[in-house]
């Protein structure tokens, strides 16, 4: 027993170092009858889901995991390749060809639009609020944040510490000398403020900010926000529709499975290219709600109408029961099933850029 207890509790303070972490002054955001996702105490989805769980239940999915054995050891180490970081700044200096370079977790550089604009920034060792404890990485970033080209745009999804982690933010904000422009949903701000960084935007659910002519669009999600004990909800959490001329694109930050997909789809038209999580998802009865498995990854792929999906938000930190090398064989299986191709649906190495097509050429070509 008392092994157990020394495991329930190293994987309490691990969950609770991504889930909750320390607690952190929120700026109220108050109610509003025309938008229903705000209400007097913070936040909520669209359909009234609501994701919070008593402590008892992470108790028990902490103990079943470790009276099962989970998570299994990974069979193989997360692919990793080495960045063509020269390709990428000359592609930054021309504003050639758009693509994505996948950096670990919810980490990607986008290239588009004459940008290049990193999503959900986590340089660090461990997804948490200390670097002494919490999830750590299981490969390092494929570009480190010193070598990376010059961001001119920072999307952050929500405050999670495994999509909000304080001291890349500071590195980035540093490093861009007030030409980095940082996007946050509605009551980030003031935390944004408070680590230093005084001129974030803040957007509601479909508000959009253009940046050098490429609008940027906060769309819901089905998720939840807390970076304390206390501040449950406090702040919004959204993903990201971006429309620059020569690609569309989408960002899912951390979601579960639900109607906003095809809602955004609706507003927007299809996307080029989809960057959806597919990781973080077992058990279902505990993860439903918040984090999509492949599967469902695959049905908002159809949802978005995109060209084009990359897997993301797996391999680097193991946050929950299935092993860090599952998602993509699950992938591989709900992909077949729903008769989707892999170069409609794929992942990509640690480090590895997807070229694209640019939009404009595409639609002009016969």
């Amino acid at each position: 027993m008392p092994a157990f207890h020394a495991a329930l509790n190293a994987a309490a303070l691990a969950i609770s170092a991504v889930l909750f972490g320390g607690c952190s002054a929120q700026a109220e955001t108050p109610a509003s009858p025309d938008t229903p996702h705000r209400t007097a105490g913070g936040f909520r989805n669209l359909d009234g889901s609501v994701i919070a769980k008593p402590f008892s239940q992470l108790l028990l999915w902490k103990w079943q995991s470790w009276r099962e054995g989970l998570p299994a050891p990974a069979q193989q180490p997360t692919p990793r390749v080495a960045a063509d970081l020269a390709a990428l700044r000359a592609n930054t200096a021309t504003g050639g060809r758009p693509s994505a370079t996948w950096i670990g977790h919810a980490t990607v550089l986008v290239q588009a639009g004459g940008l290049n604009v990193l999503t959900d920034p986590v340089f660090s060792e461990r997804a948490s609020p200390v670097q002494f404890a919490g999830p750590a990485r299981a490969q390092p970033p494929g570009i480190a944040l010193a070598d990376l080209p010059p961001i001119d745009v920072v999307l952050v999804s929500h405050n999670h510490y495994d999509h909000l982690d304080r001291d890349s933010i500071l590195a980035l904000h540093a490093r861009g000398k007030g030409r980095t422009v940082f996007l946050v949903p509605l009551g980030l701000k003031a935390w944004m403020a408070e680590q230093g960084v005084p001129d974030a935007i803040e957007l509601d659910w479909w508000d959009a900010r253009e940046v050098r002519g490429v609008p940027f669009q906060l769309v819901p999600v089905q998720h939840w926000s807390a970076r304390g004990l206390a501040d449950r909800n406090r702040t919004l959490w959204g993903g990201w529709a971006v429309r620059a001329p020569d690609l569309h694109w989408y960002f899912s930050g951390d979601t579960g499975y639900a109607d906003h997909f095809r809602q955004t789809r609706e507003r927007g038209g299809p996307f080029d290219l989809a960057l959806l999580a597919i990781g973080a998802y077992e058990p279902r009865w505990f993860m439903r709600e918040q984090h999509m498995n492949p599967a469902e990854a695959v049905q908002a792929h159809r949802d978005l109408g995109a060209r084009q999906s990359i897997g993301i938000h797996w391999g680097t930190f193991e946050l929950t029961d299935e092993a860090l090398d599952q998602p993509p064989r699950d992938l591989a299986q709900a992909r077949e099933q729903a008769g989707v191709q892999e170069s409609e649906f794929g992942v990509l190495a640690i480090g590895q850029t997807r070229w694209l097509p640019a939009r404009v050429a595409r639609q002009s070509a016969p």
